[in-house]
């Protein structure tokens, strides 16, 4: 049975890191990533799973220091895996694995490569996304594909609900593709260089609501940063907004000013004016402040509030 190094995180590491224990698989070693104090941890440990399945697991820094590659290669690995860990790795970490290296990416490759793709392909308003798992090469993303799955979006699908999709297929990816891989009956195809996009790293501060955009892109920005991530945010009077649910009116008609506090109605929330339709803030959250409706927020705000 050949043997395996697994790098791990999130949830989706944890269930792919099950998956491949399920399939029979010989994991010899995990690495995986010490939990960031300043980031909001909602998913299960790596480190713990590993822990209960009597698996040595580490927590380095930086994989590719030369005391962490001779840790690995001491494990002999025949496969490196890759499932949400979040460093890249160096030509000599991936030649540590004599039958491949192997990432799990959160899209349909090549499109989306690089960061954060559930986040962006809401952000972008996408109707499918998947996974692909692909062998490992320097450029990131970039190599050849041995599996993908799709995965559907709903026009009301929030980030949240987004990543149990994409869970549940990573789970059944690794599950199908470990034994074709194992025996080495897989046929690798190579990516299409010209469909290829990238999209980098999102922080916070990506969070912030451009009222001059239509209704529809503004939405799709606040489903894709909701609970558990940072969340979409505007001000008002110099105090931070932060909008976790939205509706939206494509084609309102009205030519008020972007980001003018408009009328509302009992189902639809506080509505607010866009560069092209409005957006219903259904709920939200004053900055150090507990969530509220859109309606307990029409409530506080002065007529013709204007947020920023």
């Amino acid at each position: 049975m050949p043997r395996s190094v697994v790098l791990a995180y999130q949830e989706i590491g944890c269930v792919c890191l099950e998956a491949l224990l399920a399939a029979g698989a010989t994991v010899t070693a995990v690495l995986t990533h010490q939990d960031d104090p300043e980031e909001e941890v909602w998913f299960r440990s790596v480190a713990d799973l590993a822990r209960r399945a009597g698996l040595p697991f580490f927590t380095p820094d930086d994989p590719n220091d030369p005391r962490t590659v001779d840790l690995v290669k001491s494990f002999e690995p025949d496969f490196i895996f890759s499932f949400y860990y979040r460093h890249l790795l160096n030509r000599e970490f991936l030649g540590l694995a004599r039958r491949g290296a192997y990432n799990l990416h959160g899209s349909l490759l090549p499109k989306y490569r690089g960061r954060a793709p559930i986040n962006w392909v809401l952000v972008n308003g996408e109707t499918e996304t998947g996974l692909t798992w692909h062998r490992m090469v320097v450029k990131p993303d970039a190599g050849p594909v041995v599996a993908r799955t799709a995965v559907s979006i709903l026009e009301s699908d929030t980030v949240a609900d987004l990543y149990v999709k994409m869970v549940a297929a990573a789970g059944r990816l690794v599950r199908e593709t470990w034994p074709e891989l194992a025996a080495g009956r897989i046929v690798e195809q190579e990516q299409d260089e010209s469909q290829a996009t990238y999209y980098g790293r999102r922080g916070p501060e990506d969070g912030r609501i451009d009222w001059t955009r239509p209704a529809k892109r503004i939405y799709d920005l606040c489903r894709a940063v909701t609970h558990p991530y940072p969340g979409a945010f505007t001000f008002h009077q110099g105090r931070k907004l932060f909008i976790w649910s939205a509706g939206y009116d494509p084609v309102f008609p009205g030519l008020e000013t972007p980001g003018l506090a408009l009328n509302h109605g009992p189902e639809q929330g506080l509505a607010v004016a866009c560069g092209q339709g409005r957006l219903f803030i259904l709920k939200a959250q004053f900055e150090g402040e507990p969530e509220i409706t859109g309606l307990d927020l029409a409530g506080r705000l002065p007529r013709e509030a204007r947020l920023e």
